[in-house]
């Protein structure tokens, strides 16, 4: 194994990130505590062997004052010359060495990937409703904060609190040596440094905490307004968005200055102690040598360590101030990411089978956690191959029935069952493996056209893409693409959410993704609402043969596309209002019968528009 593998940077994790601060820490590194109590371990040494440097001073200063210049380079003490050679030239760049290697090598390079790879998997197991709430690019942006500063708390703990907090117990250690009369302006310094950095750092860390969340705001705002950037210039809004934008700058810039007010007074305050350790040490160790009871090199000793612990102190500092200050990005982030908006596989979930296709929707009732919306008391069985249309008007349940099935949502109660099988009791990802979808609103990601396409089954061969975008009358229009970075074809990026096709492209996309999944049962979610008549018509063939062994979902507005349909349900108000086929509902004169006499272009006119 390689040194640089002693943490294994992608080592999961079984159980949820906790919501208390020491606690989430605690997950965050698991795995990784033997090697950070070893670059602890060295570190400490290093910082322990600082007053080493010192109490070698000290006794070279006493030997020159008694043997004199003449007398110094004697066998007397060629072992104390030597023993320092060896610990200047040997023993303190060794520990240094490995102080560096194992927190530079091995701790820095890995902790990041670590962090960021268990919370970026837990976000993902993350429910839609999680992601509704948020700005996508908040919920990045603090996967990134919280990652970057977990690692720098590590980091500065291991390379300077460790490494200060093993020098001053050595100078505790060197002083007492001298008299414990020097050791006691010591400590009471040590008490006074202590309690101010008590006092200062819980409010570093509670304004470092909302400077942090006003940067992830200007984050979210900034992302949300490029993301839709042309419904930005097609309202002619950018006044607006840039007024938004410097709201939440403003806000930031307030978060700013209040840390860098706290931040600035604290560096004052222990520079200002900090001047006043050598006075107190090098004052009572010269008291001492005055009375007999010291040695000149017992007072450079103790001058060597008040200057170094005083460097020190600045240096310290400065380190606790960016700690506390990380702390708070790290609470900060854990109060987004560590929340539990999920819909979790039961603990003996087993994998889905679908032999044959059949749906069961028995009694079941969701509404969103309200009173009123999604669906209530549906029972509904769709046969196995029976292709059925689901018709109704805005929030009638359309969306909510197939968000179900593919248990986005958990049902609030009854029962979903898939050839028998409750779907709350199988993976869910053995559960959405046998259901494609096509939705109105398709997504893409900023990744190549064959990329986007193999998303349906990634070991998919070259020849089987190509002929299910050729299915889906897509093939000819990627022959035509070229990206900014002149890639074409199938290897040309489509740019964030596919911004550089059209809504007809992009659609045939994603029915080349359904037709290449080939699962058993097919959900099409207004799935050739982007495409003009003509286009439309030149790949229903394409969709029949698709559907063909399958069951079939369908949500149409434009009910034209319904008519072929072995049966239609129409949802009203959560509740299957209608069921029968397209005739047959004709025939009911019904609600169905209504929106079909009401079409307009063949979409379905609302209430409101009455």
């Amino acid at each position: 194994m390689k040194i640089a593998d002693l943490i294994d940077p992608f080592s999961g994790t079984q159980t949820p990130p906790p919501q208390t601060l020491g606690a989430f820490i605690r997950w965050c590194l698991s795995g990784a505590w033997p090697m950070l109590f070893v670059a602890a371990l060295f570190s400490g040494v290093a910082g322990a062997l600082e007053a080493g440097t010192a109490w070698i001073l000290g006794k070279f200063i006493d030997a020159a004052t008694v043997a004199g210049p003449q007398g110094f380079l004697t066998a007397d003490n060629i072992w104390m010359i030597l023993g320092a050679i060896a610990f200047f030239i040997l023993l303190r760049p060794l520990m240094f060495g490995l102080s560096s290697v194992s927190n530079n090598y091995i701790v820095m390079p890995n902790l990041p990937p670590l962090i960021l790879a268990r919370l970026n998997r837990w976000t993902l197991g993350q429910s839609v409703t999680y992601f509704d709430d948020d700005f996508a690019g908040r919920i990045a942006q603090k996967q990134m904060q919280t990652s970057s500063a977990l690692t720098s708390v590590v980091s500065e703990t291991i390379s300077a609190i460790v490494f200060a907090l093993a020098s001053m117990a050595g100078s505790l250690l060197l002083l007492g040596s001298i008299h414990p009369l020097v050791l006691l302006p010591f400590v009471l310094w040590l008490a006074g440094y202590f309690l101010l950095v008590r006092w200062y750092l819980p409010r570093i860390r509670h304004r470092s905490a909302a400077r942090a969340g006003a940067r992830a705001n200007v984050t979210g705002q900034v992302v949300d307004t490029i993301t839709n950037i042309k419904t930005v210039k097609l309202f002619a809004h950018s006044e607006f968005e840039d007024r938004s934008a410097r709201k939440s700058m403003e806000n930031l810039r307030e978060r700013s200055l209040e840390f860098g007010r706290l931040s600035a007074s604290f560096r004052f305050v222990l520079m200002a102690l900090a001047g006043v350790l050598p006075v107190l040490l090098l004052g009572a160790t010269v008291l001492l040598w005055q009375a007999g009871q010291a040695t000149t090199g017992d007072i450079v000793a103790a001058g060597a360590v008040s200057i170094r612990v005083s460097q020190m102190t600045g240096w310290v500092s400065f380190t606790l101030m960016g700690l506390y200050a990380n702390v708070g990005e790290v609470e900060n982030g854990m109060k987004t990411l560590a929340k539990r908006q999920r819909v979790e596989d039961a603990p003996d979930a087993q994998e889905l089978t679908v032999p044959e296709g059949q749906i069961v929707f028995d009694n079941v009732r969701f509404a969103y956690g309200r009173d009123i919306g999604g669906v209530s008391d549906l029972n509904l069985v769709i046969r196995p191959g029976e292709k059925l249309g689901i018709v109704g008007a805005s929030g009638a349940g359309k969306s909510t029935l197939v968000s179900l099935l593919l248990r986005l949502y958990d049902r609030e109660s009854g029962v979903i069952r898939i050839d028998g099988q409750d779907i709350a009791r199988v993976t869910q990802d053995s559960l959405r493996r046998h259901i494609g979808m096509v939705t109105q609103e398709t997504a893409m990601f900023n990744r190549s056209a064959r990329d986007n396409i193999l998303y349906g089954r990634p070991d998919a061969t070259e020849q089987e893409v190509i002929a299910a975008a050729t299915k889906a009358e897509a093939h000819e229009f990627i022959l035509g693409l070229q990206d900014a970075q002149g890639r074409t074809g199938y290897d040309a990026h489509l740019g964030e959410r596919g911004v550089k096709l059209s809504g007809g492209q992009r659609q045939r996309i994603a029915l080349t993704r359904a037709i290449l999944k080939d699962a058993p049962i097919l959900v099409l979610d207004e799935a050739t609402s982007a495409l003009d008549s003509e286009v439309e018509a030149s790949i229903q063939a394409a969709l029949h043969r698709v559907m063909e062994g399958k069951t079939v979902l369908a949500i149409a507005h434009r009910l034209s596309t319904l008519s072929e349909m072995d049966r239609i349900i129409v949802l009203d108000a959560g509740r299957i209002a209608e069921d029968g086929t397209h005739d047959g509902l004709l025939d009911k004169n019904g609600l169905y019968a209504r929106f079909w006499h009401r079409q307009s272009g063949g979409f379905i006119q609302t209430e409101a528009a009455e």
